[in-house]
């Protein structure tokens, strides 16, 4: 549904992205991450059209952005950051006039409406004039504003920016939900969002992709993915140490504590040997007949790649 080919934005001498490329199927949910100035929004802006690319393509639906504009764009569902509200405007009145300019049939008119409504739960708010509305609901008219259509393509930048703890949740299982039957892009800066609502998620720095993949992968390429954690006793913690450095599965062992009767160790793995590390320390443990209190083999921390792999001088 969304093809995106080396797609390049300069101003001036500064290159805002350079030369960006993926792909977004249909039932797919792709989390957009990277630091402040590395060219989410820009990204996203040229993909909906909104600002265009230096170089490059991008296609919705087989139809090109540039050269068949309004056919590209009447797939998409856009909710920019900080999205524009006519604050005169009753909820119900902003939805019927955004779903006019998107062209739905005057037959039409009251279904969708009501649709987004119900789905972006303001029934409360229905008929309150926007000037009067809390963060939250006015956010929440911006979202439901975004798929009044019932478009195949959403782009969402920043969707949580904002709300409280609750509102954040309702706004990621909607997504999740509507990635069932859609093809859904949004940006974020929270991680935690990209394993509750992605299948898939995407990191940029400076411009350039530098991480593609499933949550689950791209944990799995942090440091720490595989290692150990030991907590035990029963032994010295030096001589629990050196038996531990000895297994061919570890890469190093990091102590946290370690006491004339036990240790508290994190194991690293050696490459190629993260799966058979957690075995490979309990049968030492059983070996040597010590108490173990605590294993632990971790899966990985998205925050950590995300560190590990951005630039960390000041961005642009």
């Amino acid at each position: 549904m969304i093809e995106v080919e080396n797609l390049q934005k300069h101003f001036g001498a500064k290159v805002a992205v350079d030369g960006v490329s993926f792909t977004v199927n249909k039932g797919e949910v792709l989390g957009f991450l990277g630091p402040n100035g590395a060219g989410k929004s820009t990204t996203m802006r040229m993909v909906t059209g909104f600002l265009p690319a230096t170089e490059g393509r991008v296609t919705i639906g087989g139809a090109d952005i540039e050269d068949n504009e309004l056919e590209a764009k009447s797939k998409i569902g856009y909710l920019p950051e900080a999205a524009p509200l006519y604050s005169d405007m009753t909820v119900e009145g902003f939805l019927r006039f955004s779903a006019e300019m998107r062209g739905v049939p005057a037959s039409e008119l009251d279904d969708a409406v009501d649709k987004a409504i119900e789905t972006t739960f303001l029934e409360p708010v229905r008929h309150q004039s926007v000037d009067t509305l809390s963060k939250g609901y006015r956010h929440r008219t911006c979202f439901a504003q975004s798929i009044i259509h019932d478009p195949e393509v959403l782009i969402l930048d920043e969707p949580t920016d904002g709300l409280d703890p609750n509102q954040k949740h309702e706004v990621r299982q909607l997504i999740r939900r509507m990635g069932e039957e859609k093809a859904i892009i949004f940006s974020t800066h929270i991680l935690e969002e990209v394993e509750a609502a992605c299948t898939r998620a995407i990191i940029i720095d400076r411009g350039k992709v530098i991480a593609d993949g499933t949550p689950d992968e791209l944990k799995a390429r942090s440091s720490n993915a595989g290692s150990v954690l030991l907590r035990a006793s029963g032994l010295a913690g030096s001589g629990i140490e050196a038996e531990l450095e000895k297994l061919p599965e570890a890469r190093s062992v990091s102590v946290e504590e370690s006491t004339d009767d036990g240790i508290v160790a994190r194991i690293l793995p050696a490459k190629g040997k993260g799966k058979g590390l957690g075995k490979a320390v309990s049968d030492l443990c059983q070996t040597k007949k010590l108490t173990i209190s605590e294993l632990r083999v971790e899966e990985g921390r998205l925050d950590e790649l995300f560190r590990e792999i951005t630039k960390t001088d000041d961005q642009d």
